[in-house]
């Protein structure tokens, strides 16, 4: 099925790595968290159990940097067994304060994209995360005067799509959304029959991975870049 772009009323964006770069800054982040522990485990279990770590905690941190430096708290305390010091602890959430001081690096062509659709389209930007640390990401982006407003979402699933669109007071139909991640930005919209397009990043975090079972028979579309929006939507 394809996209009557006819319809769109409202348009959805992801901000993490479909706006600017972030997954990469997580993936330094394990291997300077893997360096400080590699004396009481190999690289792979400490990634492991970071990992399993992150998602177990997910449904009482949820999702951003500030859940990601707990869990690496954690993880150390129970990868050492209880024995590393806290000039470690200390090391570590500097980690974290390091991730949330990253400057903003904007993906190619984001800017002329937003500004060329804000004039047709009301925009949103509709992620998951820290709230403060998403705001001050979309501060310094410079990208904030084109979005009607901001939505930090708990979680990207269906109920939290469905309500979303009940505050905007549109249809699905009407609404679309572009993201980097098909398991949160796009098979959910999809499910709900509203639209989706898929804008690959190149580093992808393992919780966001879906099968191809998962993809199969989905309607959605997929671009190599966020500028070919423009040859859709203009």
């Amino acid at each position: 099925m394809e996209i009557n772009f006819k319809n769109i009323k409202v348009i959805g964006f992801d901000a993490d790595d479909t706006l600017w770069v972030n997954e990469t800054y997580f993936r330094e982040a394990e291997m300077a968290f893997a360096q400080l522990l590699s004396k009481y485990e190999t690289p792979n279990k400490i990634d492991q159990e970071l990992f399993k770590k992150e998602i177990d905690n997910l449904g009482l941190y949820g999702y951003g940097v500030k859940a990601f430096t707990l869990s690496m708290v954690e993880s150390a305390l129970e990868l050492s067994n209880y024995q590393i010091s806290s000039e470690t602890i200390n090391d570590i959430l500097n980690i974290g304060k390091d991730m949330l001081n990253k400057p903003v690096e904007l993906l190619d062509g984001v800017e002329d994209v937003l500004e060329n659709l804000s004039k047709k389209y009301r925009l949103i930007l509709a992620t998951k995360g820290d709230l403060l640390d998403q705001e001050r990401k979309l501060e310094k982006s410079g990208l904030i005067k084109y979005f009607h407003h901001i939505e930090v979402l708990s979680d990207k699933k269906e109920v939290n799509y469905s309500k979303l669109l009940n505050h905007l007071d549109i249809k699905p139909s009407e609404f679309l959304m572009i993201g980097n991640s098909l398991k949160s930005d796009v098979l959910p919209l999809v499910n709900i029959r509203a639209n989706a397009i898929h804008v690959p990043f190149h580093t992808t975090w393992a919780h966001e991975e879906v099968t191809e079972e998962e993809k199969n028979g989905k309607a959605y579309k997929t671009i190599n870049s966020l500028k070919n929006l423009l040859d859709l939507l203009e």
